[in-house]
């Protein structure tokens, strides 16, 4: 995704203001005015119709909490299930200088990666019509190439697995327009380094996914923005979703604004433009039209009588391609694994400077949903915190039972350092971990932003200590790999892998 680092710093800047804001959030009736959204509500005695049941009162005191505690200026939330829009609503402020609240139907907000998902669900229309060979060399796509690096070539595939072998790239977004370039001439001008064989290791992508919108433009004979509008967008029926920079019109002028936070006051930020590589996050939407392509993919590629992609194709994007770590979840294709069963859940995130984003989708359950926030820097750990709550609550898990073998071997402690990064520049705080083994049986991992305990629920597997709600999620930490090649991975990170680099 883009990403600007684990959000953190949660400070009382402005808080009264919000809370009051939240209050009159809360107070609005989820609009009926979407047809969908108007429809009767799903039938009692459905899986989960007991924990559906005042879930958007739950949501609202959630969002109170993080509008408090969370740096949120403004948020949006909408849920679906069994083809139906259960609630879309804002909280906060779409612009706090001028009041303005967010319109839970008419604001945007910036998705960040979760744009990837419609360019995976584009480039999925030209498998269906022939025009691209998911096994086939991407060089057969472009009008330059790829560089090789040892046996593999980087097939299409790999793009959707996150599997190139290549290095993250950076400078992505800026605010000033004069930085920002074509797209397709930025992607020819900035060809990362190849690290490894394609195929071989997951490291989150940029490029990658900017090259597989770049091959739907080619491919189509359509530009990119175009594309996604024409078979995408206005099949569903998302008026107000665009990939298209600067925003004009309507989009313009309902575009949630984003925020920093300086010294305790929220500071409006110049629109981000991240139109250089385009096809990998540079999308604004509204939480209704999110709602529509949720339910498109629920629907196996349907949304009324619109069919943008066959059944078979979505069950290959939410189906599992590779995974780094032995017995945590892995890629999906395009999406990512959240849980892997008890049920299923796919979705993607999103990280640009100012907004915060998840899609989370439980395709055997109907059951979908997208938030989105913007406000200080611990407004995107607030996004987290929502998401983990809706999760823990509609499908709550239990924590697993503590090892206690303390004759094992033990995992490697040290310094280990992310694989998904931008190998041109000297590593980031940001990239590395320090691991270490305080007690038998529990693991203390330190990142730039805090330490986080894990004990032992397995042979060199792990499990957060932590003050989750009930319910869970409960996230995971595995060690693994060759003795010379010492790695560790995270379940709430299934793009990435961290090696050891400092014993």
């Amino acid at each position: 995704m883009i990403h600007f680092g684990r959000n953190r710093t949660a400070r009382r800047g402005s808080r009264i203001l919000l809370l009051a804001a939240a209050a009159a959030a809360l107070s609005w009736t989820p609009a009926a005015v979407d047809p969908i959204s108007a429809q009767a509500p799903a039938e009692a005695g459905t899986f989960d119709s007991a924990r559906l049941q005042g879930l958007a009162d739950f949501v609202d005191g959630v969002m109170a909490e993080q509008i408090a505690a969370r740096e949120v200026a403004g948020a949006v939330v909408t849920v679906v299930h069994d083809g139906r829009i259960l609630f879309t609503r804002g909280y906060g402020f779409a612009d706090v200088d001028e009041r303005r609240p967010v319109d839970p139907m008419r604001t945007l907000f910036r998705p960040g990666s979760v744009s990837k998902l419609f360019t995976w669900t584009a480039l999925m229309q030209q498998v269906e019509l022939g025009r691209v060979d998911l096994d086939a060399d991407v060089n057969t796509y472009l009008d330059f190439e790829i560089p090789p690096h040892g046996d593999r070539p980087i097939r299409v595939r790999d793009l959707l697995q996150h599997t190139p072998g290549m290095s993250d790239v950076g400078g992505i977004i800026t605010r000033d327009p004069e930085k920002v370039a074509e797209y397709g001439e930025w992607i020819k001008a900035h060809i990362p380094a190849r690290l490894w064989e394609a195929g071989t290791e997951i490291a989150y992508s940029n490029y990658g996914s900017a090259l597989a919108g770049y091959i739907v433009e080619r491919v189509s004979g359509e530009p990119f923005a175009d594309y996604v509008e024409n078979h995408i967008f206005a099949p569903l029926g998302m008026a107000l979703t665009t990939f298209r920079e600067p925003l004009t019109g309507a989009l313009h002028e309902h575009m949630a604004t984003g925020y920093e936070l300086v010294d305790g006051r929220f500071m409006a930020q110049p629109f981000e433009l991240i139109g250089s590589i385009m096809p990998a996050g540079s999308s604004a939407a509204t939480a209704p039209d999110m709602a529509r392509f949720i339910m498109a993919m629920l629907g196996g590629g349907q949304l009324g009588p619109a069919r943008i992609l066959r059944p078979d194709s979505v069950a290959l994007l939410f189906g599992d391609s590779i995974a780094n770590a032995p017995d945590l979840p892995g890629m999906a294709h395009g999406f990512y694994v959240i849980r892997e069963a008890n049920p299923r859940l796919v979705g993607h995130g999103g990280n640009t400077g100012d907004f915060h984003s998840n899609l989370v989708i439980a395709p055997e359950r109907g059951f979908g949903f997208f938030v989105s926030t913007t406000g200080g820097r611990a407004s995107g750990a607030g996004r987290t915190d929502l998401t983990n709550a809706i999760i823990g609550r509609v499908f709550p898990q239990q924590p697993a039972p503590r090892w206690t073998e303390t004759d094992d071997p033990l995992p490697p402690m040290g310094s280990y350092r992310g694989n998904r990064r931008d190998y041109g520049q000297a590593a980031k705080p940001e990239y590395d971990l320090k691991v270490s083994l305080p007690e038998p049986n529990v693991v203390v991992v330190e990142s730039f932003d805090g330490k986080t305990a894990w004990e032992q629920i397995g042979p060199y597997l792990y499990e957060q200590v932590t003050g989750a709600r009930e319910g869970g999620p409960y996230n995971r930490l595995q060690f693994y790999g060759l003795p010379d090649d010492p790695r560790l991975s995270f379940s709430y990170e299934p793009y990435q892998t961290y090696r050891l680099v400092e014993p």
